[in-house]
């Protein structure tokens, strides 16, 4: 048998092409690539060039017909939005690829590079690749309009406290700088018995009223007034008011309890001082040490008011004073303090050091106080007491004098102060001495009182040179262990993933 081979496969041969001539694979337009794409153009009718708008202030990009988005460079957001703006021109051709090509971040423009096919004469298929530019324009968006205007505003919170002193709103307004709710505000105001934030929506105001409410004893109400109404599309438009009122106690003030109030506590004295103010008013009893917390609840049900006015506040002199190392509870007595010592005082007011008045007391600051130191205090021998539940009590029951807080020199304080605090940007009616007072009543509170300097920002003040924390002479010092840094952090110059698209 003879082999026959099989039949030959059919050889492929060239053809030349119908412009230039040079011998290409058949094709279905008979033309080779080059001339193929000099006489059509696929991406003909395809924008080589877009605009994108850019809020510098919030830094969104407009998204038609009017909507911001939040993009950061070189993502996938950004890319689809670029892309919508081709939506209609790519329509007859078909997206294969595309990404960005890398621009320097504050040169404002985008560079975007597409790769499309088509098919062409005769059922064949091109492929081409392009760039589209889009120039990044300025232009600020709707809410920021808002902002800037400062007088736009949909809803407001008022917060108001019915007292003389304003060590709380001194104490609020750092809790809002370390929880940064101050930067959604349109505006902050300050009148004379408080602070006003105005908002751009009814949701953020409702936030800071919960955020007051977590950290301040207080009340709210709210009320809405209606500003217009599209009786077309059944759109109303509200302006609303929250209102928070803060219980009238500060630090420092001796309040009178009411007898079932008192009773409720443990059967604690009636006249108690208030130590601190936080999400409670914490009370301690100064003759016998007893302490008690009364949340916002409790306070509006049993109200009562301060005694004195930190203004009365006078000087004395400590004559003797003995340590008391156990005093008998009585029945159903609360818990006690650990944080200070009981003493019993003989005290003379420095006006008085001519003659030989003095006056015995029972006082809570045993462990700081020393025969010969100062210290701050009301006299309630000497005074006419204008409050319901002191009028009531048994005048054997109230003591002469209630020892408040030891007292140092106030100028050596302040020059050796190497810290600070920031504060909120504010429109203020205006500052008198009595302001700058209370500030730095605030301020030494800070020192003194370590559970309340733990939830406030303190920074390192570089103008003044810090001292030994060794020096136990002297007033309470903060230490530089709880003191941070004032840093001012600047962006690369080349940008990154996110930075700033427009700069000035």
């Amino acid at each position: 048998m003879e082999y026959l081979p099989g039949p030959a496969a059919p050889a492929h041969g060239n053809i030349l092409c119908c412009q230039c001539g040079v011998p290409i694979p058949p094709n279905p337009a008979n033309m080779c690539v080059g001339c193929l794409r000099a006489q059509v153009d696929i991406t003909e009718g395809i924008p080589k060039q877009g605009t994108l708008h850019f809020c510098r202030q919030c830094e969104r990009y407009l998204q038609p017909p009017g909507t911001w988005i939040q993009c950061t460079l070189e993502s996938r957001e950004l890319l689809a939005l670029c892309l919508k703006k081709l939506k209609a021109s790519l329509s007859k051709v078909r997206l294969i690829d595309a990404g960005f090509i890398w621009t320097e971040p504050h040169s404002k423009r985008l560079k975007l590079k597409l790769t499309v096919q088509k098919e062409v004469i005769n059922g064949a298929v091109l492929q081409q690749i392009f760039v589209v530019e889009y120039i990044v324009q300025p232009q600020m968006c709707e809410d920021c309009h808002r902002i800037e205007a400062k007088d736009y505003w949909k809803a407001v919170v008022q917060v108001r406290q019915k007292t003389l002193h304003k060590k709380t709103f001194y104490y609020l307004e750092q809790l809002i700088l370390k929880h940064r709710l101050h930067q959604n505000t349109l505006r902050i105001k300050e009148i004379h018995d408080g602070l006003d934030f105005y908002y751009s929506s009814k949701q953020q105001a409702q936030k800071m009223v919960d955020f007051l409410q977590c950290i301040v004893p207080c009340r709210s109400k709210s009320s809405q007034r209606l500003m217009s109404h599209d009786i077309h599309s059944n759109v109303y438009n509200y302006k609303s008011t929250f209102s928070v009122e803060i219980v009238p106690i500060c630090k420092d003030n001796v309040v009178c309890l009411s007898p079932k109030l008192a009773q409720s506590l443990g059967n604690m004295s009636q006249i108690c001082v208030c130590i601190r103010v936080t999400s409670t008013i914490h009370l301690i009893d100064p003759s016998t040490l007893q302490i008690a917390e009364i949340d916002g609840n409790t306070y509006w049900r049993h109200p009562f008011n301060s005694l004195f006015h930190p203004r009365q506040l006078e000087e004395f002199i400590i004559v003797d004073i003995n340590r008391v190392q156990e005093k008998k509870r009585g029945a159903g007595a609360g818990a006690r303090s650990n944080k200070h010592t009981l003493a019993e005082a003989w005290v003379q007011k420095t006006s008085e050091l001519n003659t030989d008045r003095q006056y015995f007391c029972c006082t809570h600051l045993g462990h700081i106080l020393n025969p010969g130191d100062l210290v701050l205090g009301f006299d309630l021998a000497n005074c006419n007491l204008n409050d319901e539940f002191a009028n009531k009590m048994n005048p054997h029951n109230i003591p002469d004098v209630v020892l408040i807080k030891k007292s140092y020199d106030r100028t050596k304080r302040q020059r050796r102060r190497n810290w600070k605090l920031k504060e909120l940007e504010r429109d203020r009616e205006g500052t008198d001495t009595d302001d700058e007072r209370q500030y730095q009543d605030f301020l030494e509170d800070l020192e003194e009182d370590e559970a309340i300097r733990k939830n406030v920002n303190i920074y390192r003040n570089a103008d003044i040179p810090v001292e030994s924390d060794t020096d136990d002479d002297g007033p309470p010092r903060i230490s530089l262990a709880e003191m941070l840094e004032d840093l001012h952090i600047s962006e690369d110059a080349t940008g990154g993933e996110g930075a700033n698209m427009m700069t000035e």
